[in-house]
């Protein structure tokens, strides 16, 4: 008996949904596909009337947390004592529409105790390069570096 075998690959794919609601002026509201809302607005100067963070505000903001995310975990994993860490984000944008980051420098402050240089250099290389989403999007069209401190306790 003759037959034949199909082997399909298939991709993995995990689907995330928001809404963006319109109030008035350049005011929108955005809600999360896992239950979260908040305002985003524009500047003033733009017509806004500073209800919220801007919406290039919201992406800066996502990629700190993104890669802060990873770093916590890895560190974690590595059986470091981390007890803190914050992302400072400096952004500078393209002067003509579109306005895109072109370049982005993260400044990490990590707390804790005993936190090796070497294991928190690797989980921020390790989230630049492979895990943050967020940074590894805007590393193509933004100048992305970062620099750290280790605060001990």
């Amino acid at each position: 008996m003759g037959g034949s075998f199909h082997f399909v690959t298939v991709l993995r794919t995990s689907m995330m949904e928001c809404k963006v609601k319109w109030i008035d002026g350049v005011s929108f509201v955005a809600e999360t596909g896992s239950g979260h809302a908040l305002v985003m607005d524009g500047a003033p100067d733009g017509g806004g009337r500073n209800l919220g963070p801007r919406p290039m505000e919201m992406v800066l903001l996502g990629t700190g947390g993104c890669s802060a995310y990873d770093v916590v975990v890895i560190l974690k994993k590595s059986g470091q004592e981390i007890s803190g860490c914050s992302v400072e984000l400096k952004a500078e944008r393209a002067a003509t529409d579109p306005k895109i980051f072109t370049r982005i420098h993260m400044h990490f402050v990590l707390r804790g105790r005993n936190l090796k240089t070497s294991m928190v250099e690797s989980a921020i290389k390790l989230s630049q390069r492979k895990y943050c989403s967020a940074s590894i999007m805007l590393g193509k069209t933004a100048e992305i570096t970062h620099d750290y401190e280790i605060v001990a306790e």
